[in-house]
């Protein structure tokens, strides 16, 4: 089985303590790649339908997310969680 890399190099992600909550986002922009996972893996948008759609984006940005999912799965899938719609929808009154 091969090494994984130590630590994989992302150009298009940043993830800082002080910006949107800690939480890796495209570089230059506040999308989430926990967002960019739930379109293309998710709802099965394309990433060539993602740019289009988002054309703030570029391709190499959608693909190096997708990149950095697979290297942080465990984190990111924790973060989709966490920002599901179910938990952070108020509780109801008893």
């Amino acid at each position: 089985m091969a090494k994984l890399a130590d630590k994989m190099d992302h150009p298009y992600i940043v993830s800082h303590k002080d910006y949107c909550g800690g939480s890796p986002v495209i570089k230059g922009t506040k999308f989430p790649v926990r967002s960019i996972v739930n379109y293309v893996l998710r709802q099965g948008i394309s990433p060539e339908e993602m740019v289009r759609e988002f054309s703030h984006l570029t391709l190499a940005q959608v693909y190096d997310a997708l990149s950095y999912y697979y290297d942080h799965k465990e984190t990111i899938d924790r973060e989709i969680q966490e920002n599901s719609e179910e938990k952070l929808r108020p509780e109801k009154a008893g």
